[in-house]
């Protein structure tokens, strides 16, 4: 399958989301991906909203992007949750601003008051939401899958873009002229938190740079449960 049959087949999905599984939401990170699929949405199925976790740690760069992804599609809105402030000051005060490189589960804590918990409250109430994972992004997402059950949330899960590559987003972010983060050409791939996130080299994982400390079967925040490997 071809690069313009994949677009069509995801507008195509976009638009039966829109139409079939409303109120659906777009989760948003503003990374490579999330920047093709809010084009995407914007012009071809604005009836699903768009969210995005502002973890309160993350890039300046990142923070330019939503400013700039704003102001280009001023007819879209973008809602922002952000953590319970209770929590943050409590994990601080009882472990220290930094405590998530200590171990995983400081680490997984962070992840679910900062992330897991707002994007709980993002959710609620929806009938479906969308994400900009793809099968090659790391080991924990291979057997990914277009749509699933989320029974977690109660609610369908759509992957639209489960089946592009690497080069695809890339290409179509030329193509669209779209604006991107500017880490990404300094050698980010995948962009999270500022102290949980770092350039890679040639040759590593695209999500190397991701808690580059842990192994790489934990790499996941708790926002997408890793499915399990076929035998």
């Amino acid at each position: 399958m071809n690069h313009s049959q994949k677009t069509m087949n995801t507008v195509s999905l976009l638009k039966h989301i829109s139409a079939h599984h409303t109120p659906a939401v777009f989760a948003n990170s503003f990374g490579a991906e999330d920047v093709v699929l809010i084009d995407l949405i914007s012009r071809h199925a604005p009836g699903i909203g768009i969210f995005s976790l502002d973890t309160g740690r993350l890039p300046q760069e990142t923070y330019a992007l939503m400013q700039t992804i704003r102001q280009r599609y001023p007819e879209t809105e973008f809602r922002i949750f952000f953590p319970a402030a209770a929590e943050i000051e409590d994990y601080v005060q009882k472990n220290g601003p930094d405590a998530f490189y200590n171990s995983i589960e400081l680490r997984k804590q962070c992840c679910h008051i900062r992330k897991v918990e707002p994007l709980n409250r993002a959710l609620a109430g929806k009938k479906a939401w969308v994400t900009g994972l793809r099968r090659d992004q790391s080991t924990t997402r291979q057997n990914l899958l277009d749509t699933e059950w989320d029974e977690l949330h109660g609610l369908q899960k759509f992957n639209p873009l489960a089946n592009w590559t690497e080069k695809e987003i890339w290409d179509f972010i030329q193509e669209q002229d779209l604006p991107y983060n500017s880490l990404h050409d300094k050698g980010y791939p995948s962009i999270g938190c500022a102290p949980c996130t770092r350039a890679i080299t040639r040759g590593e994982d695209i999500r190397a740079g991701r808690w580059w400390w842990e192994n790489p079967d934990s790499k996941e925040c708790g926002l997408h449960p890793a499915t399990p490997l076929s035998a």
